[in-house]
């Protein structure tokens, strides 16, 4: 008897194409600039507005400012991470990590960068087995208390030359404190650094270039993204907001401090736009000089892209908290 034969699957694809529809970013690519030419009269009309060009102006001031210090920053953090020996760290902090969290937030003080040049850095530091608190105290504190930031601050306050020490004395309390609360309660599984190609069978130059593009292109990504965030929130704010502010003290130190989380300006830079809010008491932009370059827009992507988000979510709430209530404090003390 002859068997009935099985029957045949029917693959509905079609056969000129096996694998079925692939989206790659070459598609995406093309797809996204035909829309873009067939909707070139719109956009062209709705980058002409002028909420349009302001946001242009802060997103490209944003990025331009910043660049070229993120820029160092991936170059230090290459450089510490491949041809610095992990035993150099061991020997330059103390081994107590309480001992060695107002060390690492002195070192900041002798290397010129500015915010986005200490998130890759310290990520650099913690892959090296530095303790994260001794780290992290870093990150807050070399974009505050370098000597071009300490420089311009002396700069734009010429007639309130107190105004070098308090951002010093304040930013450096706040980077310790911060660091002495992390080595307390932080937890291991909170702060995750970024895997990075493996250097290993790779000479030094190589292994190097190999980690200066991976850390351009994983913190430049997050830069954009929160220079993107700060020109939205920057075009949309009105201005009537901050002379209301002004005259309430406990307002206008917490207006300053969340003006510096939204504006998300260059610590190289962010002197001369205090002096410029004239309006407000010394203390209050003493907050504004300290809050910036510790916690911001951009600052919250690079370091939710650099050490996890979970971190980010408890560091820069934390962070806020004690950069505004120090420079209250110090402000009172020393203004």
């Amino acid at each position: 008897m002859a068997t009935k034969a099985a029957p045949t699957r029917v693959d509905h694809r079609d056969a000129d194409d096996p694998q079925g529809w692939q989206f790659n970013s070459s598609l995406v690519l093309t797809m996204l600039l035909l829309l873009v030419v067939a909707l070139q009269g719109p956009i062209r009309r709705g980058l002409s507005a002028p909420v349009m060009q302001s946001w242009m102006t802060v997103f490209v001031a944003v990025v331009l400012q910043a660049l070229p210090f993120l820029v160092i920053g991936v170059l230090l953090s290459a450089i510490i991470a491949v041809f610095v020996p992990p035993s150099f760290f061991a020997r330059a902090l103390p081994r107590r990590p309480a001992l060695a969290v107002p060390v690492a937030g002195m070192a900041g003080a002798v290397l010129p960068g500015c915010e986005c040049a200490s998130v890759p850095v310290a990520g650099a530091l913690v892959r090296r087995g530095i303790t994260p608190a001794a780290a992290l105290a870093f990150l807050l504190s070399a974009p505050a208390i370098n000597p071009i930031v300490l420089t311009a601050t002396a700069v734009a306050f010429p007639r309130n030359p107190e105004m070098v020490l308090t951002r010093f004395v304040a930013s450096l309390l706040v980077a310790c404190a911060m660091g002495w609360l992390w080595q307390r309660l932080g937890r291991t599984d909170w702060l995750r650094p970024p895997d990075r190609p493996s250097p290993d069978g790779l000479g030094k130059g190589a292994a190097f270039w190999g980690s200066v593009r991976h850390d351009v292109m994983h913190a430049g990504g997050f830069l954009v993204v929160g220079a993107m965030a700060a020109a939205t929130l920057k075009a949309v704010v009105p201005a009537s907001w901050l002379h209301t502010a002004a005259t309430i003290p406990v307002v206008s130190i917490l207006a300053l401090a969340i003006l510096a989380v939204l504006l998300s300006i260059c610590s190289e830079a962010d002197a001369f736009v205090a002096a410029s809010l004239s309006q407000f008491s010394l203390t209050a932009r003493l907050a504004f000089l300290v809050v910036g370059p510790m916690i911001d827009l951009k600052l919250f992507a690079m370091q939710a892209g650099t050490f996890g988000r979970g971190f980010a979510l408890r560091f820069a709430p934390a962070t806020f908290t004690v950069a505004v209530l120090i420079s209250a404090l110090v402000g009172a003390v020393l203004l």
